[in-house]
């Protein structure tokens, strides 16, 4: 795992900075463990965004961030805090991810998978094709992951 800023004109290439969260303060680029799935495709990395949503109404609360798919080929991933005081440190951001491994694990395609316990989440995104996970409290933090 590498950290590192992107420049101002980098920034400025994200056209969701600004309408689903603000620009990233911090940056990683996440090297994955596997390649790209051969059948990965736009309607697969719907279908997981779909399926993870699906996952959060199941639950008996309000879900704590939405998930969104975007990008010309919905290659990027968003995740949004629903209310303030959540995942509004990296820790927690962190964390989130965490927990999302052990939702993706419960998922059709997860399990398709070799070794589905090896994998991690961002592992499991990168199988998918997406490019771009960018993690927000909704109000001031961002964090950015670009999948390698």
């Amino acid at each position: 795992m590498l950290v590192a800023g992107l420049s101002s004109g980098a920034r400025a290439a994200d056209l969701h900075v600004g309408y689903y969260y603000p620009a990233p303060q911090t940056h990683e680029v996440y090297v994955a463990s596997v390649p790209v799935a051969d059948d990965a495709e736009e309607t697969s990395r719907a279908a997981f965004v779909i399926g993870l949503a699906a996952q959060q109404l199941q639950q008996n609360h309000a879900p704590g961030y939405h998930l969104f798919a975007k990008g010309e080929r919905l290659e990027k991933m968003i995740i949004v805090a629903t209310g303030d005081g959540r995942y509004d440190t990296l820790y927690r951001m962190r964390a989130l991810l965490a927990s999302l491994t052990s939702m993706a694990r419960a998922t059709p395609l997860f399990t398709q998978s070799a070794e589905p316990y090896e994998l991690n989440f961002l592992d499991f995104c990168k199988l998918l094709g997406f490019t771009q996970v960018t993690v927000s409290d909704g109000r001031a933090i961002a964090h950015q992951i670009k999948i390698r």
